[in-house]
C-alpha cells in the first residue's frame, strides 16, 4: 500500500478523531472531582440526553440514505423494541441497540419499498 492510498485514513484521523479525542480527554480531566449529583453534572446529563433524543427522532422521522426505503412504522417499531429490550435486560445499552437493529433489519427486508 502506498502513501497515496493511506492519505484518506490519515486525514480521517487528523480531522475526525484527534479533535474529538482532545475534548474527551479534557472533559475527563475536568470532571474527575465532580460530584455525580451536583447541578452541573445533572444538567449536562439532561442536555446530552435531549440531544440524543433529538438525533434519534430526526433519524426516525426524517431519514436519509438507505433508511428512506424502510417504512415509518418499522423505524418506530425498532425504536420501541430497542427501548423495551433496554429496560427488560437490566438497562443494557447493548441489548437495546442489538434488538432495535435486529427489528430494523428484519422490517427492512420484509417491508422495504
Amino acid at each position: 500500500m502506498t502513501a497515496l492510498e493511506l492519505w484518506p485514513y490519515v486525514a480521517l484521523v487528523l480531522v475526525g478523531f484527534l479533535p474529538n479525542e482532545i475534548w474527551r480527554a479534557l472533559g475527563l480531566l475536568l470532571a474527575r472531582g465532580l460530584d455525580e449529583d451536583s447541578e452541573i453534572v445533572v444538567w449536562s446529563r439532561a442536555v446530552a440526553t435531549a440531544i440524543l433524543a433529538g438525533v434519534i427522532a430526526k433519524l426516525i422521522l426524517f431519514p436519509s440514505g438507505a433508511l428512506t426505503n424502510i417504512p415509518l412504522f418499522v423505524r418506530v417499531a425498532a425504536a420501541v423494541c430497542g427501548f423495551a429490550a433496554f429496560l427488560a435486560i437490566r438497562r443494557s445499552a447493548f441489548a437495546g441497540v442489538a434488538v432495535g437493529e435486529a427489528v430494523l433489519l428484519l422490517g427492512g427486508f420484509v417491508f422495504a419499498r
